[in-house]
């Protein structure tokens, strides 16, 4: 495993941290609990020292989880990063009655890196009259965060501004290599990290959709590469070959996965790619661009729907159709899995919209 230091701290965080959004479930959705377990403690167990959960995850049962399973003296050997769900507060008591529920939920007296989760301009302008920065600073000086962070979703404009609005310690952003002009992108990546913030990294597979299954177009491109890889370990090692970058979070809910994110993240140095190699990757890009409809990553958070739409699911079914080509196979997947006969459960077809906007606005 290689570390990379948070700047204003010195941390020396693994360069892979084990994201817990997406961890492997039974029935009815519910956390896998032994089997999640065991994968987080083994990627501890292997170097990974940076664990992140949230308020939402799992409909709320993902920092319940984590607390268990950072037993039996796991906690000590991470730090842990969870979020304040900034688009439930609504008062500036509502701040410390979050907080606080999570030291409880996660077991611990103290949160290692804690975020205000998926920040854009409006709500940011929203939590400081709420009194969001008496907030952090409060709660910093208790003990009961030991740094300030953010998550983000908005535009770059808006980034610089929240970047500027506070000492912060830390950000999250989504970043791969379809996203450098995208949300905060190359240019808030590069923003953070010359304001002295270490830069931890969501999405560097766009929810998965970048290392498979792969298009045919795709795989023929990386295929033309002299030194073999896989598809994910390509997109990893494109955003480790930023310096800026400190930790890539993984939602590894797969032992596979597990064993290769390991395997990459013990080589992948900063500017270790060479520029036929960094060429190929944007050969890529560009097939990508050409394939893909709608730019859904699968994170959910313009879920839920008031009239049930899947949002994610219908988003995946129509790029699915343009990446793969196969329009009998997406219809006949889009019909069955958005039925709901498969789970149990409603509908959650695209045709429910009712253009209320309540998707737009959590965007």
């Amino acid at each position: 495993m290689l570390y990379r230091k948070m700047p204003k701290n010195g941390d020396e965080l693994s360069i892979l941290g084990f994201g817990c959004m997406r961890l492997p479930v039974v029935e009815a959705g519910t956390i896998d609990e032994e089997r999640a377990r065991k994968q987080v403690r083994y990627a501890i167990d292997h170097g990974v020292n940076y664990v992140d959960t949230a308020w939402p995850y799992h409909m709320g049962e993902s920092e319940p989880f984590v607390g268990r399973a950072l037993a039996d003296g796991y906690r000590e050997k991470v730090k842990l990063a969870t979020k304040l769900p900034s688009w439930l507060v609504e008062s500036r008591e509502d701040m410390d009655k979050f907080l606080n529920t999570q030291l409880e939920k996660l077991n611990t007296n103290h949160i290692d890196y804690y975020l205000i989760h998926s920040l854009v301009g409006e709500n940011w302008t929203k939590l400081e009259t709420l009194g969001v920065i008496d907030f952090l600073d409060r709660a910093r000086a208790d003990g009961r965060i030991i740094n300030a962070g953010f998550s983000f979703h908005g535009s770059r404009e808006d980034f610089r501004r929240i970047v500027d609005a506070y000492d912060w310690d830390f950000c999250q952003i989504q970043y791969n290599f379809l996203d450098e002009k995208n949300q905060a992108g190359t240019e808030g990546l590069e923003y953070a990290a010359s304001k002295g913030l270490g830069v931890i990294i969501m999405e560097p597979l766009r929810g998965g959709k970048l290392a498979s299954p792969l298009p045919p177009a795709v795989e023929d491109l990386w295929n033309e590469a002299p030194v073999k890889r896989t598809a994910a370990e390509w997109a990893l090692r494109w955003v480790w070959n930023h310096p800026e970058v400190t930790v890539i979070l993984s939602g590894m809910n797969e032992e596979t996965h597990i064993e290769e994110n390991l395997a990459v993240a013990d080589k992948a140095y900063p500017n270790s790619l060479t520029e036929a190699e960094l060429q190929l990757v944007k050969k890529v890009e560009q097939k990508y661009r050409e394939l893909m409809k709608a730019g859904c990553t699968g994170c959910r958070y313009c879920m839920p729907c008031p009239e049930g739409v899947n949002i994610p699911a219908c988003f995946d079914a129509y790029n699915n159709l343009y990446m793969f080509g196969n329009a009998d196979e997406a219809k006949f997947m889009y019909a069955v899995g958005l039925s709901g006969a498969l789970s149990g459960g409603k509908p959650g077809f695209a045709s429910q919209c009712v253009q209320c906007g309540q998707c737009l606005e959590k965007y």
